[in-house]
């Protein structure tokens, strides 16, 4: 893959043998970005597990200190009282049985996150087709089917990520902006590296973290010194 010459001159800052500690990977995380937009630094751990195998599945979310810094668009599937209750507490879009053509048929997909309560999982369930590739799915473990949908929109405005093994069993997820004070992004990225430690499946036998990159949306990936992260 070629790169142009921002990225050359960025990857110049890089020591590619150098395994960075938290604070030195974020310091150079942002100097190699020189994009003209904000770009977003993103974390990707490569772990030991195995996802074939549904114990060593990953899966949830985290509530970052100090947000993604990205404005998120929520989706609700609610009835009655907790429609009202969604349009209270903040949420771009709501409702039930009327979205599944919108969606299905029109290619409706101007929101981020989508939200549902657990009587509403039938009717979103149609959805699986569209949500499902898109990682837009609710789901309980992610605190997305949920009855108590004033916290889980106020947590996904906050600055709530989800995080999940993906095919080759990495994690991607988003820790905030290249506009980030170095301080915010070291406690947004520390707190991640922590949830991602508490989830290592009690069955999994050597190494968890086998490597982590944080890299900004057109910079050179920073590696991390992962035996520094409790393993």
């Amino acid at each position: 893959m070629k790169h142009g010459k921002r990225y050359a001159e960025a990857a110049k800052l890089v020591d590619r043998a150098t395994l960075y500690d938290v604070n030195e990977a974020v310091s150079l995380v942002k100097k190699t970005a020189n994009a003209k937009f904000d770009e977003t630094v993103e974390l990707h751990v490569r772990t030991g597990c195995d996802g074939r195998h549904a114990d060593q599945q990953i899966r949830g979310a985290v509530v970052l200190p100090h947000g993604t810094g990205k404005t998120v668009r929520i989706l609700v599937f609610a009835k009655g009282p907790k429609e009202e209750e969604a349009k209270a507490a903040g949420a771009d879009f709501v409702g039930g049985q009327e979205l599944v053509p919108k969606i299905q048929n029109e290619g409706w997909l101007d929101f981020d996150v989508v939200v549902a309560t657990p009587d509403m999982m039938g009717v979103v369930g149609r959805l699986g087709r569209v949500l499902g590739p898109k990682g837009l799915m609710p789901n309980p473990k992610s605190g997305t089917v949920t009855m108590d949908l004033t916290k889980a929109i106020a947590d996904i405005k906050a600055g709530k990520v989800e995080y999940r093994l993906d095919k080759t069993n990495i994690i991607h997820c988003p820790v905030g902006k290249a506009s980030f004070t170095e301080e915010a992004l070291q406690e947004n990225v520390q707190t991640l590296l922590d949830t991602l430690v508490k989830a290592r499946p009690s069955t999994l036998k050597g190494a968890f973290m086998k490597s982590a990159v944080l890299t900004t949306t057109m910079g050179p990936g920073v590696k991390l010194n992962t035996a520094k992260i409790s393993n």
